[in-house]
């Protein structure tokens, strides 16, 4: 198994692997072959993938601001969950932040995402209870639809 850093050149695989992952949310936009791009060239050290004999079985996109980063798309194929892939990939996405100095990150999981939320308590992330998180559409354009 390597855990290394996202490429450009890793997209269909990736975009392959959230098309399995149920309830997973996916822009239109944002998620397209040049959004992803785009989000690597501003963050090339960050995003993570996991590789297992060359098929990539888990996944973090991972940016920051300069101040903050965050989690997208965190993901392990369904058949490879339980071996410690997400924490690996975890800890290797937030080497790479503090290798920029950057000393919070943060992620957003779906309220309905039970996997997703029961495996970020049990690694020791915190659910905030005191912020509200608010945002606003500028590209009415980009929309998300979910996997079923």
């Amino acid at each position: 198994m390597e855990i290394r850093p996202m490429k450009a050149e890793d997209y269909e695989q990736v975009f392959a692997l959230w098309q399995t992952i149920k309830g997973f949310g996916i822009r239109s936009i944002d998620d397209s072959r040049e959004g992803i791009a785009r989000f690597l060239r501003r963050n090339p050290t960050t995003s993570i993938v996991a590789e297992q004999q060359g098929e990539i079985v888990g996944a973090i996109l991972c940016g920051h601001d300069g101040r903050r980063g965050c989690f997208y798309h965190v993901c392990v194929r369904e058949d490879c969950r339980k071996q410690g892939i997400g924490k690996r990939m975890a800890a290797a996405a937030m080497e790479a932040l503090r290798a920029e100095q950057i000393s919070k990150v943060n992620l957003i999981a779906f309220r309905a995402n039970e996997v997703g939320n029961c495996f970020w308590q049990q690694v020791g992330w915190t659910l905030r209870a005191d912020l509200n998180y608010y945002d606003m559409t500028l590209n009415e354009e980009n929309q998300t639809y979910f996997i079923s």
